[in-house]
């Protein structure tokens, strides 16, 4: 493996673990009930937030370049009623982050450089655009999740 092909590995890798990291500082201290609930009369709740995130890695990693067989339910991810518990969520989410760095580590160079395609995801073309995009879109939904955790403080 090149220098720079590792490099990309570790570094997917390491952004994936700390945004999960960072995630879990906000959300671990959460109480059940406020795991699910919305302080805003629009958006999501964050347990809703977390189910769409794993869901995405599932697929676009998962489903997509590691070959899990993941089928994914998008719209369900944000209307789940059943309120799954927050551990069972969170452990399904750890379990999508640990796959998601373990297939970036093993990314060859030529991997990353192979086309790629998903449903909903034209920009993406190799692989490690899916990588990259993916990563912004979970950053961008943990920057979400901060922001709703920080409204539910105050109420």
């Amino acid at each position: 493996m090149s220098q720079l092909s590792s490099l990309i590995s570790t570094t997917f890798a390491s952004e994936y673990r700390g945004r999960a990291a960072q995630l879990h500082k906000w959300v671990d201290p959460l109480k059940e009930e406020r795991f699910w609930s919305n302080p805003n009369t629009y958006g999501n709740s964050v347990g809703h937030l977390i189910l769409h995130v794993t869901g995405n890695l599932s697929y676009y990693i998962g489903a997509q370049i590691a070959g899990s067989g993941y089928v994914r339910d998008r719209d369900q991810e944000f209307t789940d009623a059943s309120r799954a518990r927050k551990v069972d969520v969170l452990r399904r989410f750890d379990e999508a982050i640990a796959m998601v760095a373990a297939t970036a580590e093993r990314q060859s160079e030529s991997d990353w450089l192979l086309p790629y395609s998903a449903e909903r995801e034209p920009e993406a073309t190799t692989r490690y655009a899916a990588f990259l995009r993916c990563e912004v879109h979970l950053y961008h939904h943990v920057g979400q999740i901060i922001y709703l955790c920080r409204e539910l403080e105050k109420s």
